[in-house]
């Protein structure tokens, strides 16, 4: 089905693809709540007060609303007909992300409540809306600044400042409908085994009826790979083994980054299809090795990127889908063959684009900005609802072969003191249900600072030293097994001692650079016009930057211990001007350059 008339009209779940969809993007009724006051004063029931593009946040230039003050609360409004060719099967309603907290009725019926700003959610609709008949859907959202919540780098102040931005409240990716029957497939789960040629295809099912089974079928362009089927009405999950023969074997890779399509069926005793889904997959494995991270047994060096996800006209959400494979493939222009997706849970086709394009991911969930009232910096109270929304990152997120790691957290600090806290609950509440969730990838229990797993799979520090003699010496301990750790300005440390685990630099660089703000500041003669900011003494020209930027990557590439290293950042966000590109995406700099300076091979691979 194709929809030319509503933005952002791709299927939004490439991975568990069924033609009976429609997407509902497109102008919304919207009011804005700043009481949340809204149910009392009868906008469940009544029109509201002017529109919204969805699904583009009210802070949005792109949304047609840019209201960027403070929202308790905002509502949304939508008739749909619901088509009527899907008489006889079930219409389930499907929300990409809705920040915060968000109550969805239909038809004057409540049909899900959900917490998370990051994480999908679905509500059924087979009690209050028929296929022909007009369905009445009415979201609130409530996203007080005042709460304990994940909220990524959006501020809990009014302006934007220092690494932290505009806000994003309520809808912000895809809503759409979905119908399919009564016995359907839940979801996949998708798990490669490289060292024995196979896939193993979990499918968790609606109801396990008697002699129904699953089947299959993997192919490529030179068609049938492999075909399995079991039964449906023993286990809660079928699970089918698709073996690969050797000749038609393709480790996904960077290099190589093939895709498999999947088709997976429910059949009936006559063996006629009940539901069928469309996928894909790959083969490849990621192995630990002393300190060398291992992908399909090669030693890969990570040159990562910090990706943020922000663009300037429509925030957090991408103003299209070719938006999102123009930053992967400026991101590899310049020499990166990676990003860590940072402090915010990237839309899935980004995943999807990622996976076809060879681009290595480390995922990561949006933990900052974790108490209210405005306070900057106190990201290290996260609550018992990071757990449940992290690990519906990872369940909608498992099958994808270009993520190669796991982030749960990201720069908490805390002294390490002598009685357990609630950040050591939830550090390690997370580390274990990421482990349980996904045994096959590593996992880092917190991005800089605050380790407190002492069995975190992954080791790493942030570093912005500017200067790549001192950064050398800084970064030269991890020979000993003494790496440079984040410590609280008394000295003091945060995290448990590091254990020999594959270590590297994961935030370093950030190097500030303005071309025009540059230009302005010499006019004016010494004046303070600057209203950016990077870390450390901005350069003074850009060929101060290839040199310092050679000089810093060169420390982490040379470094036989280092397994990997990101660099600080893609784009210039708002008033960040430490960005490859600036935040409109134009060039800042001769990416030939900083290509070669990446390019070159690393310590860890001259094996």
């Amino acid at each position: 089905m194709t929809h030319t008339d509503i933005p952002k009209p791709e299927h939004p779940r490439p991975q568990l693809v069924r033609d009976t969809w429609l997407n509902l993007n497109g102008t919304w009724g919207f009011e804005i709540d700043a009481g949340d006051s809204g149910l009392e004063r009868g906008l469940r029931t009544r029109e509201l007060s002017r529109d919204i593009l969805v699904p583009f946040a009210p802070e949005s230039a792109i949304s047609g609303v840019e209201h960027v003050d403070f929202m308790e609360a905002v509502w949304y409004r939508k008739a749909v007909t619901i088509p009527p060719e899907w008489a006889g099967l079930k219409t389930l309603l499907h929300f990409g992300a809705v920040d915060h907290d968000a109550t969805v009725w239909v038809n004057g019926v409540e049909v899900a409540r959900h917490r998370g700003g990051f994480t999908p959610f679905t509500a059924d609709l087979s009690d209050v809306a028929e296929p022909g008949a007009e369905a009445v859907i009415v979201v609130r959202a409530r996203d007080s600044r005042h709460d304990m919540q994940a909220r990524g780098k959006q501020a809990t102040w009014y302006n934007n400042t220092h690494c932290q931005y505009t806000r994003t409240t309520g809808i912000w990716q895809t809503v759409w409908l979905e119908a399919v029957p009564d016995i359907h497939i839940k979801r996949l789960r998708i798990t490669p085994n490289l060292a024995d040629a196979s896939l193993t295809v979990e499918v968790p099912v609606s109801r396990n009826r008697k002699g129904h089974t699953v089947a299959a079928t993997l192919s490529s362009g030179e068609g049938t790979v492999s075909e399995s089927k079991t039964s449906a009405d023993l286990d809660l999950a079928p699970s089918v083994r698709l073996s690969i023969p050797e000749d038609r074997l393709r480790p996904w890779s960077p290099e190589d980054p093939f895709l498999y399509d999947l088709r997976v069926s429910i059949k009936d005793p006559s063996g006629r299809i009940v539901d069928e889904v469309k996928s894909y997959a790959a083969i490849r494995s990621v192995a630990l090795d002393g300190k060398v991270v291992r992908i399909n047994g090669k030693a890969v060096f990570q040159r990562l990127v910090l990706d943020q996800g922000y663009w300037p006209e429509s925030l957090m959400t991408s103003p299209d889908d070719a938006a999102l494979v123009k930053d992967i493939e400026l991101s590899m222009q310049a020499g990166f063959n990676g990003a860590r997706l940072h402090q915010k849970v990237f839309e899935e086709r980004f995943l999807y684009h990622a996976d076809r394009l060879g681009y290595l991911v480390w995922s990561e969930f949006g933990d900052w900005g974790v108490s209210g009232g405005g306070t900057i910096g106190h990201n290290q109270q996260p609550t018992a609802s990071f757990v449940a929304q992290w690990l519906e990152v990872l369940q909608r997120d498992y099958n994808h072969p270009s993520i190669i790691g796991w982030c749960p957290l990201n720069e908490t600090h805390q002294h390490l003191h002598d009685r357990i806290t609630v950040l050591d609950d939830v550090t390690q509440a997370m580390f274990l249900a990421t482990k349980l969730a996904d045994p096959t990838r590593p996992v880092i229990d917190a991005s800089g600072y605050s380790h407190r797993v002492r069995d975190t799979d992954i080791y790493d520090s942030h570093s912005y030293e500017q200067d790549p003699d001192k950064f050398r010496l800084e970064q030269e301990g991890l020979a000993e097994g003494k790496p440079f750790l984040n410590r609280a300005h008394d000295g003091e440390d945060y995290s448990v001692p590091y254990n020999g685990q594959p270590f590297f630099v994961s935030e370093f660089g950030g190097i500030w650079w303005n071309e025009a703000e540059a230009r302005q500041a010499a006019e004016a003669a010494g004046t303070d016009v600057e209203s950016s900011w990077g870390y450390g003494q901005r350069v003074a020209s850009e060929e101060e930057f290839y040199a310092r930027f050679e000089g810093l990557c060169s420390v982490l590439l040379d470094n036989p211990d280092m397994f990997g290293y990101c660099y600080t950042q893609l784009t210039d966000v708002f008033q960040e001007k430490n960005g490859i590109f600036n935040f409109d995406r134009g060039g800042k700099f001769d990416l030939d350059r900083i290509r070669a300076v990446q390019q070159r091979q690393a310590a860890v691979e001259r094996e």
